[in-house]
């Protein structure tokens, strides 16, 4: 697996990644170059305008909020590029905030499980989405490593990617960190981050978020078909279109 194949660089964007490569189960693997995940389309523009056109991506799922889109805006409309927002999360928190005496990684997963329960309804349609999509797919939160990292995590365990797998691709936004860092500080000016995890993706905290899934539910297709209601069309649908007889 090629690091720079996976992340795609752009001159504003920090964790541009392309999901392909990754083997299944069955022994197939991931396409490349038709399922990506992102932090915040709405920093397009310019060189990295053209940058992203050049992928032909046809579908955006931007994760976010209504109030995150109306403070930072969107991607750019684009003739022949459907556009979604289903806002998974319901409860908001403030990561900067958070008390540097708690145990991060559970404290992230934690939040985690209050997504994977409150947003059902979003998370169900993401994946439908994500199943019926016409050509590359995007789909992305704010810094691309919380919400982001549950849906890429959800769909990869549905394409039957190893657990270990997904949690160290979770964990490549590390590589990010510094830069989400950065722009936090320039957002924020004057203002202190309290909690020195901030930008942080160990493996660790997926790793809580599946094992909960798990837990409770007996495996994460068992969540999904279950508790988030998708059809078991839907979960062939995604094989079908994500999946390839080898990794080329």
């Amino acid at each position: 697996m090629s690091r720079v194949r996976r992340h795609i660089a752009f001159e504003r964007l920090h964790n541009f990644r392309d999901l392909g490569g990754y083997r299944a189960a069955d022994g197939r693997a991931v396409r490349w170059g038709s399922l990506y995940r992102s932090d915040s389309l709405s920093k397009l523009a310019g060189p990295d305008w053209d940058r992203f056109l050049a992928l032909s991506v046809g579908t955006v799922i931007d994760l976010r909020y209504p109030w995150e889109i109306a403070a930072r805006g969107r991607v750019p409309g684009h003739d022949g590029l459907a556009y979604h927002n289903l806002s998974i999360e319901h409860r908001p928190y403030d990561q900067a905030e958070i008390s540097p005496a708690v145990d991060p990684w559970r404290h992230l997963a934690d939040r985690y499980a209050e997504v994977a329960f409150d947003g059902v309804a979003e998370l169900r349609r993401t994946l439908e989405v994500i199943a019926a999509a016409d050509g590359p797919l995007v789909f992305h939160c704010a810094s691309g490593k919380d919400r982001t990292g549950m849906v890429a995590a959800l769909v990869l365990s549905l394409l039957g990617v190893p657990e270990d797998v997904i949690a160290d691709d979770f964990a490549l936004t590390e590589l990010a960190t510094e830069r989400l860092i950065a722009d936090w500080r320039a957002a924020h000016p004057g203002r202190e981050l309290r909690w020195p995890g901030y930008g942080r993706a160990p493996a660790e905290v997926m790793r809580h978020f599946l094992a909960d899934l798990k837990a409770a539910h007996g495996s994460v297709e068992g969540y999904v078909v279950n508790a988030l209601g998708v059809d078991r069309t839907v979960i062939a649908d995604l094989r079908t279109r994500y999946l390839d007889t080898q990794d080329r």
